[in-house]
């Protein structure tokens, strides 16, 4: 359930409720295949904006299937419909980065018993992930292997 300023209203009525014209065809980022581009909507939601602050419920509308996500969003009350767009689709190069240092660093492997440890291991996975990526990237350029001061 969102809260708009008439109340309470689920994401897909606020969505449904929108004009045709309210859709926008842009680009979430580059692809493997080129831009992914989507049709993309939003309706300001929360009644209760700080000043120069807004609340969003953005929609990505497929242009091949239809299906419709939704993101909650806030930010500067002059974002404009192309900036959300375009920060919802850095979510895909996250998603990538915590999956490849899942599987090359060991992200994923540990079990949680304390804050402290968990902790410690996420930022050492991820920094081994970063010292891969770069090491693989210098390696590709012909640059010799970082090393460590």
């Amino acid at each position: 359930m969102i809260t708009t300023t008439m109340g309470t209203a689920r994401a897909e009525e606020l969505i449904a409720a929108l004009p045709a014209r309210a859709w926008c065809r842009l680009s979430a980022g580059a692809g493997a295949h080129g831009p992914r581009e989507y049709w993309w909507a939003r309706v300001p939601v929360r009644i209760c904006w700080q000043p120069g602050r807004g609340h969003w419920l953005l929609a990505r509308r497929s242009i091949t299937t239809g299906q419709i996500a939704y993101y909650v969003c806030y930010g500067p009350r002059r974002t404009r419909l192309v900036d959300l767009a375009r920060i919802a689709g850095t979510r895909w190069a996250i998603e990538e980065c915590f999956q490849q240092a899942k599987n090359e660093a060991g992200l994923d492997e540990y079990q949680v018993r304390d804050w402290r440890a968990w902790y410690a291991h996420i930022t050492l996975a991820v920094a081994a992930h970063a010292w891969l990526s770069v090491a693989r990237s210098l390696a590709t350029k012909g640059d010799p292997t970082p090393t460590t001061a």
